[in-house]
């Protein structure tokens, strides 16, 4: 199966070029993906699936009935683009001014359709049913992944049972072309968006001494305070992250300001601790800045859960990932601390989201995600669609009954 998997991963591999080519030189970001979600129908509309179009929006579910008996299995690809101004020159650099394709998103979607086209032709040796979902908005909260699940992309429905299990996959610039990596358990952090303004009275610089408080001061104590929290109350082994990325006082050499403002972003790997912190966040700020003679007003923006691989699927990608490149190219994976609202989907059914190595120093593929320069090595386009083929089809076959 491997070798026909991987003919056609060959035959298909120019064509799923030219699809990343389209979708990158046309980014959408999220919810807005119009454009992106007609060339992926219009793609799927020759291979005889199953197609629901306007899924949260923007979202297409498609549905591969195999020729033998089995259960269902869903594979995911994000569609959305980022707010970043692409600084490649190639020809087919973003048309969109101030939007990009800066995190993969057009390699994820092109890759799932190769998969999609793979599948088809080797649909009687399909044991089961393949759902495809194609996914908007996992760039911005509250994410495409929630509202597809609101929608039923995991409910049985008339083309099919509900899935049982979920893979996706993500392109890793630090992983070179040819590489697949699996991690087990715990992978990805949960993220929330910190939104902090601190209130005190504005007024002249030279006479700060003559205000009752200074926000600015008030906010630059509270983002002392803030890195307390994981230092002294996350439990040993937890790991944890809270950084404040973007402080705003809008005054002047001689101006001090009323107001502050302070942003930043707060990952766990524990669901336990990262509730609880939440509530440490609100009551540093607060404290910090009365007793400063100051108010401040928290926001926690709630963002993605921990994404946890469940150990039996994650397994059984790494033993895939080993059948299809090699052990040798097989790579166990530490902790991520990026997040992914693929972890909804592994919160209902169990499954595994694994990263296809994209990056090529010799080629100067090196930029990392969400950065203007990021591109993929396309030679890695004649791993990904393959490899979540042949991965589909040995979890169905390992599923299946006599």
């Amino acid at each position: 199966m491997i070798d026909q998997i991987k003919t056609l991963a060959d035959e298909v591999f120019l064509e799923i070029v030219r699809l990343r080519r389209v979708i990158h030189r046309n980014p959408e970001l999220a919810f807005e993906e119009y454009e992106t979600a007609r060339l992926v129908q219009e793609t799927l509309a020759p291979l005889d699936l199953a197609v629901q179009t306007g899924v949260a929006k923007t979202g297409i579910v498609a549905t591969l009935k195999g020729g033998q008996p089995g259960p269902t299995l869903m594979l995911r690809a994000d569609m959305d683009a980022l707010p970043i101004h692409e600084a490649n020159d190639f020809d087919f650099a973003s048309q969109n001014p101030g939007k990009m394709h800066a995190c993969g998103h057009d390699a994820h979607t092109s890759s799932l359709l190769g998969t999609a086209m793979i599948l088809s032709r080797l649909r009687d040796h399909v044991r089961g049913t393949v759902r495809f979902v194609f996914q908007p908005s996992e760039e911005r909260l509250p994410g495409g992944a929630k509202a597809m699940i609101e929608e039923g992309a995991l409910a049985e429905n008339a083309d099919g049972p509900a899935p049982e299990a979920a893979f996706g996959q993500h392109v890793m610039p630090a992983l070179p072309a040819g590489k697949i990596g699996v991690r087990s358990g715990m992978h990805m952090a949960s993220t929330e968006e910190l939104y902090i303004t601190v209130k005190g009275q504005g007024g002249h610089g030279a006479e700060p001494h003559k205000l009752p408080t200074d926000a600015v001061l008030v906010a630059s104590h509270i983002v002392v305070a803030l890195q307390s929290i994981v230092s002294r109350h996350c439990p040993p082994g937890v790991p944890s992250v809270l950084s404040i990325g973007k402080l705003i006082a809008d005054g002047a050499t001689n101006i001090i300001p009323e107001t502050a403002r302070l942003e930043g972003t707060f990952r766990a790997m524990d669901e336990a601790w990262r509730f609880r912190a939440h509530d440490l966040i609100r009551r540093t700020a607060e404290h910090t800045a009365r007793a400063y003679g100051a108010e401040a007003e928290v926001e926690v923006r709630i963002g993605y859960p921990a994404l946890y691989n469940d150990p039996e699927a994650a397994a059984l990608a790494r033993e895939a990932a080993c059948d299809y490149v090699g052990e040798a190219n097989t790579v166990d994976l530490d902790l991520w601390f990026a997040s992914e609202d693929f972890a909804y989907f592994l919160r209902e059914v169990p499954g595994a989201f694994y990263l296809l190595g994209v990056g090529n120093e010799a080629k100067g593929i090196t930029h990392y995600l969400h950065t203007p320069r990021f591109t993929i090595d396309e030679d890695a386009l004649r791993i990904g669609p393959g490899f979540m083929a042949y991965l589909a089809w040995k979890y169905l076959a390992s599923r299946s009954r006599p």
